[in-house]
This record gives C-alpha cells, sequence and structure tokens, in this order.
C-alpha cells in the first residue's frame, strides 16, 4: 500500500475495482478493456500479494504478452510496485540479450514477463522450468493471436501446472479469443469495461480533409498551434523516416520507430519521447503495438488507418486514465468514404475541418 500511495495509485480504475478483488480471492478472470483502463496494474497487484504470501525460489507468476515494448512496462510497472527486497522479474524477449534473461532466471526470478517465441525456445532448451507458476496472466490476447503466437501459447500453457490462476485481458472477444478462454480459464468472472471497440469519451476526434502534399505543412500548422507531445502514425517504415527527418530540419524535435530499427533505437525513442527530449514520435503501426507513454497529448492519423480497429488502438494512446486528449486525421479527398466507414464501425462522429493551402500560409 506504501508504495502505491508513493506512486499515486489511489484511486482505483474500474478494470482495477472489478478485477483484483476476484483475483485476490484466486478466480479466474476474463476481461474486455481498452488500452488506458490501467489494466497492468489490475493483474500487477493479485500477483504482488501471491508471491508475499508463498515461499520459494524461481518462477510462480507467468504474464505473457505479444511485444518487447510491453514486456519491459509490465517488468517497469513491477519494479515500480516492489519493495527494494521483495522478489524480482525477469524479461523474457526477443530482441535483447539473453545472457542478462538467464542470469535473472538463474537468481531466482519469480515473476517472468515474456513473449511468447523467446519463451517457447528456453522452454525447448530446458533453461527455464515454469512447472511452479500459480497464476498465468494473458495480457492483450487478441493481438497475441493476430500475431501467429496461438500455437506457443499452447505448448507454453501445456507445461504448466493444470492446478492454476488465470487472467485473460483482450480488447475483443471475437472468434480465436474465445477458443483460448474456453481451454484455459475455468470459470472466470467476467469484466467488461466501456466499449471494447470504441476511442476514450475524454479524447477530441478531429479530421481534416487535406491534399497529400500538404500533409507535412499542417503536421508543422498543429505542432505550432498547440501544446504538448505528438504522436504520429505513418503507413510505412519509410513514410515514418521521411516526415520525421522533415520535422527534423524544420526544427521540430522529432524521432521515429518502425520495424527496420533495433530494438535498442526503439527503446531510446522511446524514452527520450516519454522524458519529454522529443516533442514528436512518428511511427508505423506494428511498432507502436504495446507503446504505453503517459501524457500523450495529440495523436495524429497522418496516413489513414487501415481499419476501425487500427483507428482505436492509435487513438487509445491519448486520453489515457482520466485526461484529456485530441486525435486528428489527415484524410485526403479521395478517402471520404473509408472515413465515414470507420464513423459508422465505431458508431462516432469527428469535428471536420478542410484544409487549403490559403489557410496554411495565412497561419
Amino acid at each position: 500500500m506504501a508504495r502505491l500511495n508513493a506512486n499515486k495509485f489511489e484511486v482505483p480504475t474500474p478494470v482495477q475495482a472489478a478485477a483484483i478483488p476476484p483475483a485476490l480471492e484466486g478466480r479466474d478472470v476474463l476481461a474486455t478493456a481498452q488500452t488506458g483502463t490501467g489494466k497492468t496494474l489490475s493483474f500487477l497487484i493479485p500477483i504482488m500479494e501471491m508471491l508475499r504470501k508463498t515461499e520459494g525460489r524461481g518462477a510462480q507468476a507467468l504474464i505473457l504478452l505479444p511485444t518487447r515494448e510491453l514486456a519491459m512496462q509490465v517488468e517497469a510497472a513491477f519494479r515500480v510496485l516492489r519493495s527494494s527486497n521483495g522478489p524480482t522479474a525477469a524479461v523474457v524477449v526477443g530482441g535483447l540479450s539473453e545472457h542478462t534473461q538467464l542470469d535473472a532466471i538463474r537468481r531466482g526470478a519469480r515473476l517472468i514477463v515474456a513473449t511468447p517465441g523467446r519463451l517457447e525456445d528456453f522452454l525447448k532448451r530446458k533453461l527455464v522450468r515454469l512447472d511452479q507458476v500459480k497464476i498465468l496472466v494473458l495480457d492483450e490476447v487478441d493481438r497475441m493471436l493476430d500475431m501467429g503466437f496461438q500455437p506457443a501459447i499452447a505448448r507454453i500453457a501445456g507445461v504448466l501446472p493444470k492446478v492454476r490462476q488465470t487472467l485473460c485481458y483482450s480488447a475483443t472477444l471475437e472468434g480465436a479469443v474465445r477458443d483460448v478462454a474456453r481451454n484455459y480459464l475455468k470459470n472466470p468472472v467476467r469484466i467488461e469495461i466501456g466499449s471494447v471497440l470504441k476511442p476514450a469519451e475524454n479524447v477530441e476526434l478531429r479530421t481534416f480533409e487535406v491534399d497529400h502534399d500538404k500533409k507535412q505543412e499542417l503536421l508543422e500548422h498543429l505542432l505550432d498551434a498547440e501544446q504538448g507531445s505528438f504522436l504520429v502514425f505513418v503507413r510505412t517504415k519509410r513514410g515514418a523516416d521521411r516526415v520525421a527527418r522533415r520535422l527534423s530540419s524544420s526544427g521540430w524535435s522529432a524521432t521515429q520507430i518502425h520495424g527496420d530499427r533495433s530494438q535498442a533505437q526503439r527503446n531510446q525513442a522511446l524514452k527520450s519521447f516519454s522524458e519529454g527530449r522529443h516533442r514528436v514520435l512518428v511511427a508505423t503501426d506494428v511498432a507502436a503495438r504495446g507503446i504505453d507513454v503517459a501524457n500523450v497529448a495529440h495523436v495524429i492519423n497522418f496516413d489513414m488507418p487501415k481499419q476501425a480497429e487500427d483507428f482505436v488502438h492509435r487513438v487509445g494512446r491519448t486520453g489515457r486514465a482520466s485526461a484529456k486528449g485530441v486525435a486528428s486525421t489527415f484524410a485526403i479527398p479521395a478517402e471520404r468514404g473509408d472515413l465515414r466507414k470507420i464513423e459508422r464501425t465505431l458508431a462516432i462522429s469527428m469535428k471536420r475541418f478542410r484544409v487549403r493551402a490559403a489557410d496554411l500560409r495565412a497561419a
């Protein structure tokens, strides 16, 4: 409680209030909740309580999630909660030093936070034991399935004790997610926080109709006109580099993350953005999976998202917890129909602005 108070975690979010009590009782939990609802604490607190009450060395809790970035953020949240002599965690993910990860396991880490691919590799090589796991968390299940991890999850679950507690979190409960819930959960407490496919109420949604060759100018105009940090989504890796480069040459502090950047470069870009050293982070959808940066003031869909789910995922990066946020979508005239389709699917209506070159010059 002292650690929670010290970090200003005083009033639980709805998902925390709903999930923590049954989880503390040992019940399985199946929760659908949007990004930014505080779900990480809703499973870390029950894990901390279980570890506090049980003895032993080695992994007694396992969190599986889709990306390295998300794993590192969850482990960082765990460190915030633990006391100086409390249980330790090991991050098990691809793209980072295997030696460091194995060292943490050998030193008796009682929580493993892992992506399925690297953990399965360690299991095959008999480098990790999971026969003492009492709590399994499946976080962002829908994304793990989208990324093709279902067979790996099944093989990992197959080596865990049959008697255990499982907490499962997903943005949707469609198709394969239902199968996962059926296969791994026993009589779960069902929690549904808000609409699973809708942007948060506290995000102001705007759309700007703009010619393709005026998007960069419009972005810089908004940077001039508004305060705070900007997370800019583009469709391609090359586009991310181009937008960030142009911003930098115009004097804005910008950095980028995408699939062609090394893990070290991605970590550095995320760190400098979250610490405010770069005001703008330009990202592709794939690289942005699992980004959890507090206080993003403005999300820009520089390129239109392909589908409604991507729109919700991008927009969910701002307006987190109870903060206000703004999300602006740039649409070229030919994309009017795509824009209306997203609005219909999500039952939303965005404020519309039409941008002409003269407007930007006047501004």
